[in-house]
Parts: C-alpha cells; sequence; structure tokens
C-alpha cells in the first residue's frame, strides 16, 4: 500500500482536486501519516490502497496550487511518508523511494525526461514486481550476516537481525563467497505463509492479522512471540564501498549466485527491455501473472540497467530519477460487511458467505466473498456491520483476510453458525472443515430436479413438484442424471400415478436428451449463469467436452464473462463433472446445433453496417464484419415466450438484448410492445414484425435458408 512514498505524486497529482482549505489539506496530511504508520508498523491497516493513493494526490496537488500552505511533515517530502519506525541503526546511504506512474502515457513521459537527463538513448531497463513487502538493509561483513534494519524514515531504522535470521527465507546467514557488502530487498509473506502465520498467530489467542504486508511488519518487529511465522526475502540493490562496475541486471545475477533470493530468480522474472514498448509488454505481462505468483505485488519497478545512466540522471532527496513504479489497480480493499449468508452446495457442503457493499477490486466490481468455512470465520473475527479488507489477486475469487476492528460497532455480535441445515433441516457433519449435510445431495435434490426440468431447461412436462418430492423420497432420483434411469413400471408404482401419466412423464424425459447444449447447460444451474449466458457458453464452445476442456482464460474470451465469473464457472464445471459424466452415458445431447455458413457475399450497399443501413443479410444474423447483430425483442411472438423469443434471436446467430440503442440492429415488435418500438423509430432502426420472425424461425428450424431481406422487404 503505502511502500513507496510520493504515491500518486507522478500522474495523480495533475488530475486530483486541491482541498478547498488549509484546515482540510493539514487533516489530510495526518490522515495520510497516521495511515502510513498502521502500514509500515503494525498488524493492522488503517486504509486500502486505493484511498491511501487518492488521498494522498489530493494533498500533493494541494501543495502545487497553494505551496503556502505545504506541511513541514508533508508524506511527498519525507520517505515512507513518516510512517516508517525509526531506530538507531543509521544506514549507509539513505534508503530512498520511488515515485509511481499509473498508466502508459505518464510512463512514456517518465521514460522521455530521462532521455533528457541522461543527454543520450537509455542503455536498458530492468523490470521487477513490485513486492508488496516491508524494505529492509541487511549488512554483509566477510559473507556473514552481521546486522538486518528496517528502512525507517529513510535515514535509520529499527534493528530486526534475531527476527530477519530466525524467518527470512533467501536472505542467507553467509554467502556463498566471504564478500562484505550490503543488501537492500523487500521482506514479505507468501500467500501460503500468510495462511500459517494466521493459524500460529489464532493458534495464541491474538486476532488473524488483515493483509499479509501487515503480517509480516508486525512479524519481522515482534520482539517477544513465542512462535515464529515464515517469512520471504527478495533483493533489489547490493551496496559496496566500490562503485558498481556493471549493469544492475547482472549485480542481482551474482546475488543469486551467492545465494540471496532475487526476483530474477523467482516465478516473476526480472526481464531486461531496451525500448519503451519492450518494458510495457514486460509490465502487462507481469500484472495478467499476479494471480498465479503465490505472492503479492502491487505493480512493476522499472529502472536504468546501467550504472552510467544512474550517475547521469541523479536522485532528488526523496527519490531516483532512474526508477519509478508502475502502479497496479489496488488488489486489497476496505468495504462493509452487510451479511453472512450459508450457501449449500450440490453435495451438501455448507459454506459461509460475505455480502459486501460493492467495491472494485483489482479492476472487478465485487458484491460478495468466500469466508471458507465457519472455523475461518471465527478465526478471521469478521462480523456483519465490519469494514472488511478484501483481496482479489488475477483470478483468484475474493476472498475477506480481516476487519478493521477500531471501526466495529457497539452493537456488534459474532455470527451464529446454523444448527441444523438451513435447506432442509436434516443434521450437520461438523468432523471436517468442510461442514456437510448430513443428507448430501438429497438435501438439495428437489430445488436442482425442478430447476432442470423447467420449461426454460429442458422441459420436461408433467415432472412437478409433487412428483419431484415422490421420486427423491423414494431414493430413485438424487440428481438429475437419475431421471432417466426412471421407466414406466417404477413411476406406475408412485402414489397417484398409473400407467397412462407414467407412459407420458418418461417419454418426456425421454425427449428431453435432444435438447440443445445451451439447455443442458441452463438445467445444470452453474452458478454465475443464466439462459443468456448458457448461450454464449454452449455456442462459443460447441460441445460439453470443449466447454469441460476450456482455461479460465478460454472462458474469458466469451462475451459478458469476466474474470470472476470465469473463475466460478471453472469451478462449476469441475463439481458437476460426475453429474455431466453420467448425463452422456444416458445420451443426454451435448452439442449446440450449428448455424448455417455465412453467404460470402450478401451487401447491395457498400455502406451497410446493419439492416438499418438497407443491407441484404442472410441467416444467420451477423454484420458483414461477421460479428452477431444485435437484436431486441419486444411484446409477444406467436407461439413463442419472451425467454423463448431471446433463445431464437441467439439460435439465428444474433445477439439478444433488453434495451434499444443506437447499437441496436434489429428490433422484433409484437403485440403488447411499448417504448421500445417507439425509441426503435425514433433511432430509425429496423422493425421486424413479430409474425415475419416467427415464419423467419420456422424456415430456419425446417432447414429453409431464407434471407432476412425476404422477411423485411
Amino acid at each position: 500500500m503505502v511502500q513507496e512514498a510520493g504515491a500518486g505524486l507522478v500522474v495523480d497529482a495533475a488530475r486530483a482536486e486541491p482541498f478547498a482549505s488549509a484546515e482540510e489539506y493539514r487533516a489530510a496530511v495526518g490522515e495520510v501519516r497516521e495511515a502510513a504508520a498502521a502500514y509500515y508498523s503494525g498488524p493492522d491497516l488503517a486504509m486500502d490502497d486505493a484511498l491511501y493513493d487518492a488521498l494522498l494526490a489530493r494533498v500533493a496537488a494541494t501543495e502545487a496550487a497553494h505551496p503556502d500552505w505545504k506541511a513541514d511533515e508533508s508524506p511527498t517530502e519525507v520517505v515512507g511518508a513518516g510512517g516508517g519506525v525509526v531506530g538507531d541503526v543509521v544506514h549507509s546511504t539513505p534508503m530512498l523511494s520511488l515515485d509511481n506512474v499509473f498508466d502508459e502515457d505518464t510512463l512514456h513521459k517518465w521514460a522521455a525526461r530521462l532521455e533528457k537527463l541522461v543527454g543520450r538513448p537509455v542503455g536498458g531497463f530492468t523490470v521487477e514486481p513490485k513486492i508488496d513487502g516491508l524494505a529492509i538493509a541487511a549488512r554483509y561483513v566477510d559473507g556473514r550476516l552481521v546486522q538486518v534494519a528496517t528502512r525507517g524514515d529513510g535515514r535509520a531504522g529499527e534493528d530486526v537481525t534475531g527476527q530477519a535470521r530466525r524467518a527470512a527465507a533467501g536472505l542467507p546467514e553467509r554467502l556463498a563467497a566471504p564478500l562484505t557488502l550490503e543488501v537492500r530487498g523487500e521482506v514479505f509473506m507468501t500467500d501460503a505463509d500468510f495462511e500459517v502465520a494466521n493459524a500460529m498467530r489464532t493458534g495464541t489467542g491474538e486476532q488473524a492479522f488483515a493483509h499479509p504486508r501487515s503480517a509480516a511488519a508486525g512479524t519481522l518487529r515482534a520482539q517477544d512471540r513465542t512462535y515464529d511465522a515464515p517469512l520471504s526475502f527478495f533483493a533489489y540493490s547490493v551496496h559496496r564501498d566500490e562503485p558498481p562496475a556493471g549493469p544492475h541486471s547482472e549485480a542481482m545475477a551474482e546475488l543469486e549466485r551467492l545465494g540471496v533470493a532475487t526476483t530474477g530468480g523467482s516465478v516473476a522474472g526480472t526481464p531486461v527491455c531496451q525500448t519503451i514498448d519492450e518494458i510495457l509488454t514486460a509490465v502487462h505481462a507481469l500484472s495478467a501473472s499476479r494471480g498465479t505468483l503465490g505472492f503479492g505485488i502491487d505493480g512493476a519497478v522499472i529502472k536504468a540497467d546501467l550504472p552510467a545512466d544512474r550517475d547521469a540522471a541523479g536522485s532528488s532527496s526523496r527519490a531516483p530519477r532512474w526508477g519509478v513504479a508502475f502502479k497496479f489497480p489496488a488488489d486489497t480493499r476496505m468495504t462493509r460487511l452487510l451479511e453472512i449468508k450459508v450457501q449449500i452446495g450440490r453435495t451438501g457442503v455448507i459454506t459461509p458467505v460475505a455480502v459486501l457493499e460493492p467495491v472494485q477490486v483489482d479492476g472487478v466490481t465485487v458484491t460478495f466473498a468466500t469466508l471458507h468455512n465457519f472455523d475461518d470465520l471465527v478465526r478471521r473475527n469478521v462480523r456483519p456491520g465490519d469494514m472488511v479488507f478484501v483481496r482479489r489477486a488475477g483470478d483468484v475469487i475474493p476472498e475477506i483476510t480481516g476487519a478493521k476492528l477500531d471501526e466495529r460497532p457497539a452493537d456488534s455480535v459474532p455470527f451464529e453458525p446454523p444448527a441444523t441445515c438451513p435447506r432442509c433441516d436434516g443434521e450437520i457433519d461438523r468432523t471436517q472443515k468442510r461442514w456437510r449435510c448430513t443428507r448430501g445431495r438429497v438435501c438439495g435434490a428437489h430445488e436442482s430436479l425442478a430447476y432442470y426440468a423447467a420449461r426454460h431447461s429442458m422441459d420436461i412436462e408433467g415432472l412437478g413438484g409433487k412428483i419431484i418430492d415422490m421420486v427423491v423420497a423414494a431414493g430413485l432420483v438424487t440428481d438429475p442424471a437419475d431421471l432417466y434411469d426412471l421407466d414406466v413400471p417404477t413411476v406406475a408404482g408412485l402414489d397417484r400415478m398409473g400407467e397412462v401419466s407414467a407412459t407420458k412423464l418418461v417419454a418426456a424425459i425421454e425427449a428431453s436428451k435432444s435438447q440443445p447444449l445451451a439447455r443442458v447447460l441452463t438445467g445444470l444451474g452453474v452458478r454465475m449463469t443464466g439462459r443468456s449466458m448458457s448461450r454464449r457458453l454452449a455456442r462459443h464452445f460447441g460441445t460439453m467436452q470443449a466447454l469441460l476442456d476450456a482455461s479460465v482464460e478460454d472462458l474469458k474470451q466469451v462475451e459478458g464473462v469476466g474474470p470472476e465469473r470465469a473463475v466460478t464457472v471453472a469451478a462449476e464445471l469441475v463439481d458437476l463433472a460426475p453429474v455431466i459424466e453420467k448425463l452422456v452415458a444416458h445420451g443426454v445431447n451435448m452439442t449446440e446445433p450449428d448455424l448455417p455458413a455465412p453467404p460470402a457475399a450478401t451487401t447491395d450497399d457498400s455502406d451497410a453496417d446493419s439492416p438499418a443501413a438497407g443491407a441484404t443479410i442472410a441467416l444467420p444474423l451477423r454484420r458483414p464484419d461477421g460479428t452477431p447483430m444485435t437484436v431486441v425483442v419486444t411484446g409477444s411472438v406467436p407461439g413463442l415466450t419472451r425467454d423463448e423469443g431471446n433463445e431464437a434471436v441467439e439460435r439465428l446467430g444474433g445477439k439478444s438484448s433488453g434495451s434499444v440503442s443506437k447499437r441496436t440492429d434489429l428490433v422484433v415488435v409484437g403485440d403488447g410492445a411499448g417504448s421500445k418500438a417507439d425509441k426503435a423509430e425514433q433511432l430509425g432502426i429496423r422493425i421486424l414484425p413479430a409474425d415475419q420472425f416467427a415464419a423467419l424461425l420456422t424456415a430456419f428450424t425446417s432447414g429453409d435458408e431464407p434471407t432476412i431481406t425476404t422477411i423485411l422487404s
């Protein structure tokens, strides 16, 4: 979070709004310094990353607009924003900070400014992950580690030699050669070690750490702790009495040979780049891999590689001019925990889920977060009404890491786990961390079967609630695939079921096998998908096997599937795989019908983009560039429900939409249409009568290939 002073100074100060009064400015300076102190020194966070950056940017903007207001203790002038714990270990040279940039344009400007300072093209750059940790300086004499100190105020820091020696992997007690030097870098906690540290901490009766960064800071500075939580270390620079003879990248490689861990030896790597385009490629690659590294980063650090370039650029009193940090969107944010709900999975697993005030985390709006299990809920000590820290890295499902306890409401009460299964009132098996309803899949069988049989899903006529209750109670069916084991004698033997009714029901179940893949996906009830998303997934992948084989990145290529949805869908498909396998064995269709191939040449208007421009377009409903036409269905279509009308649009190759805009290509208007039809006329969008749309669908279904112009003419 506050890892480097000057957050936002390079970019946001120019865009942020200055405070209107000196009093507001001074209050903000106090808030920033207080947040920095909590971040650097304690086990808790006072403010999330994005709020800190925004507040600091306003402080800088105010100082630019009103230099006479500038406070002596301004965080724009003090390394570490004045938040470091100052000790009596004086650094050999000041531990400076870094200026930050937040976008490509400002990085280009920084590079141009650096080249101007150097007076020639810069001879290469390194791109390193910006570790979300605690900066330290480690001194080696004749190859032996003799002292470790925190950054402090940049001039002097706190002695943490004992704790670092015991806990920090990557910071060896002895080097591979008897050299005298100082290594600077970041002490941090990996994701796995954060879980271990919290288990240790809560095992002694203390509150859980809220964040890996604060956990690392608290662990490194603890003097009287009865346990040693694991820490890691990555070096980012080396200092000797003599000036460096070679590039920074070579110095880091030498440290690796001496036994000191660097980011160059990690999964993140430290590429050397020659141009700004290469730098941006490396930065974007690092950002994309953020969720797979196993440790937290909040940006990329770009540095001039050659000593001569660094010497020519120089440094200010606070930061070097030859380096800059490219900050990524915050992956830890603070928001209100509104409610804790209990979710029961298909196999009866009972999980607490947090309902949150919507918050942007790493570019994604998060409204729910996992709480893992009830033991974990107690360990993290979060309650409804708390301000909580929400973390999301890359494609990881959002999770709550802790609460801001000093803001807990006075009337707060701990969450009470359920005594019985919230869905069926059955007994709960608490012998494992993941609690489970003892009825297992039977617990949710009624709901899943009713959804599978619904008209918008597999459309199994006659399979109503009472019959579902009977087959479940008789132990005949526990999941949708079991329906296909039912035969006429078995069904006829149920209460109030004769042979005629049983024959019709079994026939309806058998007929459902031919439904398209989109209907199967809808019936399975994959979380974070509905009818429309199921159609998109089916159309995109074509077969269930292709969908099962798809990675999270593959899923993200489907329109409307963002990172959070992709992770959830992938996890759901793994959970559903046994049921899907049984459905396949029963002969249920697992493919989506192909659309007819687009015609080679279809326009009679060189400037046509859609039917609104008078284009002659044959099925499927595609624009000349191959993208789906956006079609709105309003009012009733003969023989179809509204959902079936939207489904028909997508069967014909278009994209259904619920609102009319300038981007709409076609509006299907039936009886009862209202404002959408009026808006289509106002915007000049082509209108297709609902009966003609139904005729088009009928012709398509029968195998004919009418063109849209025949219908529109």
